[in-house]
């Protein structure tokens, strides 16, 4: 039996693309590129865009690159564009310097390291000067607040998508660090959703949290704590905190509030001012009396299997240890860790075995001192008595 295909163009589909380049653009160029000349690029995404190039001058430039000396008219064949769209391209790229122009109409690519090495440095000194302009509006912004009445200086934002909005642009403004109180329920944004924390931390901005303990017994909360930790925050834990809060830098501080009169979440956007600095004054001393947490961030998903054969705590006992230590009550820290009580008493115990300690009080001062959990648990000189069974 034999199968004949079809040229491109009669009603079979064919194996040829519809639009091949015209026969004195093929030369030099490899197989594959004469067969499917568009497909390679059109499938790539924009490069240069951020140096503001539009697309279809980076296309312009791309061929340019392996076709020294091509007329207007060639490219646009063989990129498809219009003529007119290859002009105003080409008039840009020669404007940039990325391009040359002979006196016979024939174009040619500057070098790449050149060429956008340039245009790069020029966009780097533009960014310079505009944060010397930010540091110079602010100053006169703070300069302007000074001696200015209470309602210039306190913003007050109600419901929750303005909340949400605040909050994402005042970790947007922050340059140097973020500090924040972290309590339950979460009304404008949960932690796993605040898309600001992970661009700010790209950007060298510090993160430092203190969470409420009663947060650490909401849903998936451990992941979401492992993965901050996995990025460079750190947090610590509070019996107890009064109130939200988050503070970039000493300039912003949002503090929500449960609701307004009128029954909506409702927040204030505190600038530089006397009270700023009182909060920024609180939360460093809650963040010195705060118990830090120092989950296992080396792996991936939370162990589930009992290693009896271990001569040491696992990633998953110090998980068990922290969480304890942080006040979590038996049940509470198995359900974050995906255990059953049964298994993290089991698990309790096999580590009571390798201290050779017989009380939960004893594996705790066993742990700090061979460096199984932080020793700022104990520095005060005695254990923290959480509730229920959690206590070591």
């Amino acid at each position: 039996m034999t199968h004949t295909v079809e040229p491109r163009g009669g009603n079979s589909p064919g194996l040829f693309p519809s639009r091949l380049p015209p026969v004195g653009t093929v030369q030099g160029l490899p197989p594959w590129r004469i067969l499917f000349p568009l497909q390679a690029e059109e499938s790539r995404s924009p490069m240069l865009d951020v140096l503001g190039l539009e697309a279809d001058d980076e296309r312009v430039y791309r061929a340019l690159l392996g076709r020294p000396h091509s007329t207007a008219t060639s490219l646009s064949d063989l990129l498809v564009l219009s003529p007119a769209d290859v002009d105003q391209a080409l008039s840009r790229l020669v404007g940039w310097g990325l391009v040359t122009r002979s006196t016979d109409e024939r174009f040619t690519a500057a070098p790449p390291a050149m060429a956008l090495g340039a245009l790069i440095g020029q966009r780097r000194d533009g960014l310079r000067m505009a944060e010397h302009a930010l540091v110079t509006f602010a100053e006169e912004h703070r300069a302007a607040m000074t001696g200015n009445s209470i309602s210039d200086l306190i913003e007050v934002v109600t419901g929750v998508d303005a909340i949400r909005h605040r909050f994402l642009q005042v970790q947007q403004a922050a340059r140097t660090q973020v500090r924040s109180f972290i309590t339950a329920p979460f009304v404008a944004l949960p932690p796993d959703e605040n898309t600001a924390e992970p661009v700010a931390i790209g950007r060298g901005v510090q993160f430092r949290a203190v969470l409420d303990r009663a947060v650490l017994a909401e849903p998936g909360i451990i992941d979401d704590a492992i993965d901050s930790l996995r990025n460079g925050v750190q947090l610590r834990v509070a019996d107890q905190l009064p109130m939200k809060l988050v503070l970039a830098d000493a300039d912003l501080g949002l503090v929500p509030f449960a609701v307004t009169p009128d029954g909506e979440p409702g927040a204030v956007l505190l600038h530089r001012s006397g009270l700023l600095d009182a909060l920024d004054a609180l939360f460093e001393t809650v963040w010195h009396t705060a118990h830090p947490l120092e989950l296992s961030v080396t792996g991936g998903e939370a162990e589930t299997t009992v290693e009896l054969g271990a001569q040491g705590p696992t990633d998953l006992d110090r998980k068990i240890l922290a969480l304890l230590l942080a006040g979590l009550t038996d049940p509470t820290a198995a359900t974050q860790l995906g255990l059953s009580p049964r298994t993290l008493h089991r698990r309790l115990r096999h580590l009571m075995d390798i201290a050779g300690v017989r009380t939960r009080m004893q594996l705790g001062g066993y742990a700090v001192r061979h460096g199984w959990v932080h020793p700022h648990y104990f520095d005060t000189g005695t254990v923290r008595q959480p509730a229920d069974h959690a206590q070591l």
